[in-house]
């Protein structure tokens, strides 16, 4: 087979995946980056510690992309959980299962895992050009803005893994969109996914409570009942628990609709033994003093209920039971999209072939979160980067055997 000239542009997980697979085959491959160094979106996933993919059962995992899994599925099926962990193990990293399911690095960090990928790739040939910022074409070209000034490069083909619209200061700020979009292709407008929320506190609560965590709860949405904890931020709730009810929550406010996140603050005791615990407290004890006797309420799971209910001092024992079981906490829009850790949007899977190219330009293929898809966190966006810039390197070695 002719080895050719394949040109990357974005050095985050997919394109360096495309990389591997594409330089390991003999073909001659330069990565593009509009950054100072690559990876640097992985890098912050990892700061505290990289979540590479998820344990739980693999039908369970396909199910967690949504609208989007029926064509993520032949990508995904070609580069598993357990592959990814093998791959990681190739390059040095071994890893291990959390108690969440969630598989992570033994050194719980992303920087030794992408020197050795970078060292491997560069025994393989591939050049990376940093500080390369693709500004759409010219002509048959692709054109780039560096620090020499206006390039234009030609290739054999060329992938396109520049990220979705969360994070632009790490370089996905989705400045293609109108290069695309004037080439025809379809892009459904970015919005964000795992994020926070907007949430009315008053500045009592705010200026007490801000940054503190809310541990041990549950909470309900569209999306389903989920244990876990959130924080609370300056402007509202994020965290991982929030994140999981995101895209429930933002698609009901885009309907108009009310958005509720029903929080169980007491998770392990039913509202009959709490409303019996808080009944036997005395009628003259303060009403802080009969919530952490008889419910173990105190901090800001107290200040919680009673920033929501602000009555709650008034309600009887199965009244305010029920409460702490179900606390309707109101959200009213989600955090900037520049603050999200993902995004939802992109382009269109009907604009993209089997092959992951580009139905309106032959031999362009894309891979990562340019695409339409979004998924939680707990390793299913790193999976879906990694194995899309695999099928999509695939897609371009048989595109160019044709």
């Amino acid at each position: 087979m002719d080895k050719s000239n394949i040109a990357i542009i974005g050095g985050g997980p997919a394109g360096l995946m495309a990389a591997d697979v594409l330089s390991s085959s003999g073909h001659r491959v330069t990565v593009y980056d509009a950054m100072p160094t690559v990876g640097r979106k992985f890098l912050l996933a990892g700061k505290s510690g990289l979540n590479l993919t998820h344990s739980e059962d693999y039908a369970r995992f396909t199910s967690r992309f949504g609208e989007a899994g029926d064509r993520l599925r032949p990508a995904l099926d070609g580069f598993r959980p357990e592959d990814i962990r093998a791959w990681a193990a190739g390059l040095g990293t071994e890893t291990f299962v959390g108690t969440s399911g969630r598989v992570f690095p033994t050194v719980m960090k992303a920087s030794p895992l992408l020197r050795a990928w970078l060292r491997r790739l560069e025994a393989q040939g591939v050049t990376i050009r940093t500080r390369h910022r693709w500004t759409g074409f010219d002509g048959d070209g692709l054109q780039f803005v560096t620090p020499e000034g206006v390039t234009t490069v030609s290739s054999d083909a060329t992938l396109l893994a520049l990220g979705g619209a969360s994070w632009p200061r790490l370089g996905s700020d989705a400045a293609w969109t109108p290069w695309l979009g004037e080439r025809g292709v379809k892009i459904a407008g970015f919005r964000p996914a795992n994020c926070g929320f907007d949430v009315d506190w008053t500045e009592n609560f705010r200026e007490r409570f801000a940054g503190a965590p809310v541990k041990s709860v549950t909470a309900a949405s569209d999306a389903g009942t989920i244990q876990g904890e959130f924080v609370v931020g300056q402007h509202g709730i994020e965290g991982s628990l929030v994140y999981a009810h995101a895209a429930s929550l933002r698609d009901r406010l885009e309907r108009g609709e009310e958005a509720v996140l029903t929080i169980d603050l007491l998770p392990g005791r039913t509202a009959e033994r709490i409303a019996g615990d808080l009944a036997r407290q005395p009628s003259k004890a303060s009403f802080s003093t009969r919530l952490r006797k008889g419910a173990g309420l105190e901090g800001v799971k107290a200040a919680l209920l009673r920033e929501v209910e602000p009555d709650c001092a008034r309600l009887d024992a199965g009244q305010l039971a029920k409460r702490i079981k179900a606390l309707p906490l109101k959200v009213l829009r989600p955090r900037p999209i520049a603050e999200a850790i993902s995004s939802a949007g992109g382009i269109a899977w009907s604009d993209v072939d089997e092959n992951y190219m580009l139905k309106e330009l032959p031999g362009m293929f894309v891979a990562g979160e340019m695409l339409d898809w979004e998924a939680p966190t707990g390793g299913y966006l790193l999976t879906a980067c990694f194995a899309t810039g695999r099928a999509a390197a695939q897609g371009m070695q048989a595109w160019l055997r044709r």
